[in-house]
């Protein structure tokens, strides 16, 4: 297969995400030989993250990805399963407003996202990310979550 430059192309396709942040673009080379899709997303402002160490690094979705699936990954289905966790907990990071936030809140807020869309994800990174020592403290934790699960499907029947 020839190489081609991405600017040697020309978009023949291009779709939105639902959610209004991402654009697919199906593009040809203009040989006509070769098609590839492209994925444009919002470029956010800097948002940097304080480590436990107190060192300082710039956000990264794909670390943050990469995190994830290497932690729960295989409680989802699939990759998109997974971006759409890491979707949610980007959008929430950045509703901060914040430049700087702690290692800390993004640890939590992942814990919210799987708290919502994966038991078993939940409770994999729960028991990691604080670090648990013993299985009363997983139990715990677990005690928790069946109660949040609870009250989200008693809010849920009541709206019905």
């Amino acid at each position: 297969m020839s190489q081609f430059k991405i600017g040697e192309s020309k978009v023949i396709e291009s779709r939105e995400s639902q959610d209004g942040t991402m654009i697919r673009r199906r593009r040809v080379s203009l040989d006509g030989k070769h098609r590839f899709t492209t994925y444009e997303r919002i470029e956010r402002p800097g948002l940097m993250i304080r480590k436990r160490s107190g060192a300082r690094e710039a956000f990264s979705r794909d670390k943050m990805a990469s995190a994830v699936r290497t932690s729960v990954g295989k409680y989802f289905n699939s990759d998109a399963d997974v971006q759409s966790v890491i979707d949610r907990v980007e959008d929430e990071i950045y509703a901060l407003g914040k430049e700087e936030i702690p290692s800390k809140v993004i640890g939590e807020t992942i814990l919210s996202v799987l708290s919502d869309t994966n038991e078993m994800a939940y409770v994999r990174f729960v028991s990691v990310f604080r670090e648990f020592k013993t299985l009363e403290e997983l139990e715990k934790s677990i005690a928790e979550q069946r109660e949040r699960m609870k009250a989200k499907k008693a809010e849920a029947s009541k709206e019905k």
